[in-house]
């Protein structure tokens, strides 16, 4: 951030006040140790800061309305929603469709009920096993 007037620091003002009007405040030493070493604060922590010096009457009231348009002016960050959560495998509809078809003439087709067992358990089948089972169904 560059400022046009280095002389003009008005959160550096209204930290000093702050810290004149409240010794003991942790929060505020920890702003001010903040600033002087970072060289500014977040919106959420100038937010803090603005709560806290808002009803003391030693601060002028421009240096208020300059440090509410600073914080104004800074953008505020949002966390976006987590995203819904989806089963890790979906089963192929036309897969169990195959299958049943298949079982419903031959009931006791072991490679038909090997791949049943694997579609059951949300293994995934082969390229060359869902070919296997249109083979089947056609010669059905």
């Amino acid at each position: 951030m560059q400022r046009k007037k280095i002389d003009v620091d008005v959160i550096k003002d209204v930290l000093n006040a702050a810290l004149d009007a409240f010794p003991n405040s942790t929060f505020i030493k920890s702003l001010a140790l903040q600033y002087e070493e970072r060289g500014g604060l977040s919106k959420k922590q100038l937010e803090g800061l603005y709560k806290k010096v808002e009803l003391l009457k030693t601060i002028p009231n421009n240096k208020l309305a300059t440090l509410e348009a600073v914080i104004r002016k800074k953008p505020t960050r949002f966390k976006s929603p987590l995203p819904g959560s989806k089963p890790l495998y979906t089963k192929d509809e036309e897969t169990g469709r195959l299958i049943q078809a298949i079982l419903s003439k031959y009931p006791q087709h072991k490679r038909v009920l090997y791949l049943q067992s694997k579609y059951d358990h949300n293994d995934l089948l082969s390229p060359m096993e869902i070919s296997e089972l249109e083979r089947f169904n056609k010669l059905l």
